[in-house]
């Protein structure tokens, strides 16, 4: 872990919905760091051919739509941006009934090891952008958004995990962590608006058969968003350990609470600092 100072690279971790973007996003506007989304790295760097190329998969079974595209007359591209990761999550898919927008589960496991490995790269290149932000761009103050799913591809208790020993001597690492009001709101929020996610595989595999065996339904029967609803919930009470140790071994820890109060970067920093100055004491 590094020596933490107001001017250190800080890497904000959380499930969704903390307000790690948020503060990122304030930060980048109101005090010129560099902000430096995970998300959207992968999504535009280690993804974006298997997106597009589903885009095109899709494109190509409209007759019209196939005949500009093998004419060339028409490009197709993906328009990910810090707060519209939908491109990577539609690739992501849901699965069940094809009727229902669902794919095989085989073909969804492919993919979900697809977003680990872009996610473990991603999270790598995070000394990279440091660099390339004070380099390139002129920006002394760096964070990183980490998204929501790092405590899946990484081992919080091994003390040489190579991921959380490249981010944790570049970063401090911060976890915003959420209480219980918070799941519930989550599931609240993820009910009404169901979206594909990154699981664990050994969690996905487990929730999946415990729902097939709950719903005695074959897999090309499940309702996609039934099943995804269904494993959020577990999702949630999966993740909140995992956090919590990462941040007790590599990083600090403030409240949901305390951040949904922050409105400047100075107080972001403040809280920061004093939770440092905790560890440390």
């Amino acid at each position: 872990m590094i020596d933490y100072t107001r001017q250190s690279p800080i890497a904000v971790m959380g499930m969704s919905g903390v307000g790690k973007t948020r503060i990122a996003s304030m930060l980048r506007r109101q005090a010129r760091w560099f902000h430096y989304s995970v998300d959207y790295r992968i999504g535009t760097r280690y993804m974006d051919e298997p997106i597009v190329d589903n885009f095109k998969r899709e494109a190509m079974k409209v007759p019209l739509l196939r005949e500009l595209l093998l004419s060339d007359s028409i490009y197709i591209s993906s328009n990910i941006t810090f707060d519209n990761l939908d491109p990577l999550s539609t690739y992501l898919g849901k699965p069940g009934d094809p009727s229902k927008g669902g794919i095989p589960f085989e073909e969804y496991v492919r993919r979900q090891r697809e977003h680990r490995e872009a996610e473990i790269r991603a999270l790598f290149d995070t000394p990279l952008f440091v660099e390339k932000a004070k380099e390139i761009y002129g920006y002394d103050r760096f964070i990183c958004d980490t998204g929501g799913s790092i405590c899946e591809v990484v081992e919080p208790a091994d003390e040489s995990d190579p991921v959380l020993k490249s981010l944790s001597d570049t970063c401090l690492i911060v976890l915003i962590e959420g209480d219980d009001a918070h799941a519930d709101a989550l599931n609240k929020r993820f009910d009404k608006n169901p979206k594909p996610m990154y699981y664990n595989e050994e969690f996905l595999r487990g929730v999946w058969t415990e729902f097939l065996t709950h719903t005695e339904l074959p897999e090309d029967k499940v309702d996609p968003d039934q099943f995804i609803r269904w494993g959020f919930s577990k999702l949630i009470a999966w993740r909140r350990p995992r956090y919590k140790a990462i941040a007790d071994k590599w990083g600090v820890t403030l409240t949901a609470k305390q951040v949904e109060r922050v409105r400047d970067p100075e107080t972001f920093l403040d809280l920061v600092g004093a939770a440092w100055k905790r560890r440390n004491a």
